[in-house]
């Protein structure tokens, strides 16, 4: 999918061309299909033309991947890259909205709110779709209220119901989750009726290890989610090891000359968490690393978030396999081998693919 619609150059056509075969939707042109190979011999520009004729034909086809993403946006700094990410994919996403909760670093919900409007406005998608605050407290304290009006957290859980329900378990909506996970948790708890039209992809946890911030956060939640009958997808962590998204790593140099020219420029700034006026993603995010610290050798800090973003867009950017949902106790995770529900773990991610896609799709021309 990473070469929608873009005729740059004549591998990038028949790269094209081979989606469009395998997607199955030149139904019409069925001789073009088998001939992709034959093609390479035609003149370019007879070649091109009849691309941009299929193209024209068959790019209102093409599924985008429906997501809602949920997001302690002013904990870190990988929130924003996500965000960011999300944002300049939009031909491969269909972004239903963004819902925020805060968790016990990064302020209370206003805070997180802001952040994310932020990253809104760097790329030029304020307005353009929902930003809904959730909720501030966990689980536990929340799910007695929920038949109140305005219980904590009521704008997102309200926003994740409604639009669960226009789904189906033939078409869910992703739910992308990159923090706690308190949000999802109570829309499940007030409306059941949406298990079976998600697919919830959670970025957490060291499994099979112990600790992890987002997992932390909330546990009653995620063990609510994972004895219900949800479709979960546990995107690790890891801190420190190579199979997990603490791998996909930025060095300081990475931020200099790779992150800082990324996005448009906008013609109005953006005041920043940490003060200053932006009027790029890249300018923002420079300050974002400024006031962080980085870690190892050579020092560099790790975008788990955008990781997560990425194989959902590119699922052979990582290894998933199925296990028996397991349950934490004591904060320790306990395995459940007699378990009939299976959740898929994610990790071993392509650092080099998951990298140079995020530079790739946020550079601007």
């Amino acid at each position: 999918m990473l070469t929608q619609c873009k005729t740059k150059n004549a591998k990038n056509v028949e790269k094209i061309l081979h989606y469009f075969a395998m997607r199955k939707v030149f139904q019409g042109f069925p001789t073009a299909c088998k001939k992709i190979k034959s093609m390479r011999k035609l003149n370019i520009i007879y070649f091109a033309t009849l691309v941009l004729i299929f193209v024209s034909i068959s790019c209102s086809d093409i599924k985008k991947i429906p997501v809602i993403f949920d997001t302690d946006a002013n904990n870190e700094i990988d929130d924003q890259h996500a965000l960011a990410y999300l944002f300049y994919n939009s031909h491969i996403f269909d972004i239903k909205g963004i819902t925020v909760n805060a968790t016990y670093n990064g302020g209370k919900i206003d805070a997180h709110y802001e952040e994310a409007k932020r990253i809104m406005q760097l790329c030029g998608w304020e307005n353009k779709i929902p930003l809904l605050k959730g909720a501030n407290n966990g689980f536990n304290k929340i799910k007695s209220s929920l038949d109140s009006t305005y219980y904590d957290g009521y704008k997102a859980v309200n926003f994740i119901i409604e639009e669960a329900l226009q789904f189906s378990s033939h078409q869910k909506l992703t739910v992308l989750a990159v923090g706690k996970l308190t949000n999802i948790a109570l829309a499940v708890k007030k409306e059941p009726l949406i298990i079976p039209n998600i697919r919830l992809v959670w970025l957490g946890s060291n499994y099979p290890e112990p600790g992890e911030y987002n997992q932390e956060n909330d546990i009653e939640s995620l063990n609510f989610l994972l004895s219900s009958d949800i479709t979960f997808e546990m995107v690790t962590v890891r801190y420190g090891k190579p199979s997990g998204t603490d791998f996909v790593k930025v060095t300081e140099d990475d931020v200099q000359q790779r992150i800082a020219p990324l996005g448009n420029t906008i013609a109005a700034p953006v005041y920043g968490r940490h003060g200053g006026e932006y009027f790029s993603f890249g300018t923002y995010a420079i300050s974002l690393f400024d006031n962080t610290s980085y870690y190892g050798d050579p020092p560099s800090r790790s975008l788990f978030d955008m990781a997560a973003v990425a194989i959902v867009k590119n699922p052979s950017w990582a290894k998933a396999s199925k296990i028996p949902s397991p349950i934490l106790i004591n904060k320790k995770w306990v395995e459940r081998p007699e378990n009939d529900k299976k959740i898929v773990l994610w990790e071993y991610f392509d650092k080099k693919s998951i990298l140079n896609d995020f530079y790739k799709s946020l550079t601007v021309d």
